[in-house]
């Protein structure tokens, strides 16, 4: 169950991302790749500055910063 919930927040996130930063989703899988990965960054960037968010909404804080910055940066590469 601890996946489905995961997918789902990771889905939420990337789909929040994808519009603030594109103005529109990515789908279904490229909402919830992009959360995932997120997810990642965001945690692995937090920890390295020392900042820890629990609970839920913590790490769907988390994996929402990162889902942004992850499609902030792809934009910046894109447009050269």
């Amino acid at each position: 169950m601890h996946i489905v919930l995961f997918l789902i927040l990771g889905g939420l996130a990337g789909w929040l991302a994808s519009a603030l930063i594109r103005g529109r989703g990515l789908g279904l899988w490229g909402n919830i790749g992009v959360g995932v990965v997120g997810a990642v960054l965001g945690g692995t960037l937090l920890g390295h500055v020392g900042v820890r968010m629990g609970g839920p909404l913590g790490q769907w804080m988390t994996a929402l910063l990162g889902a942004v910055l992850l499609l902030w940066v792809a934009r910046l590469l894109g447009r050269r």
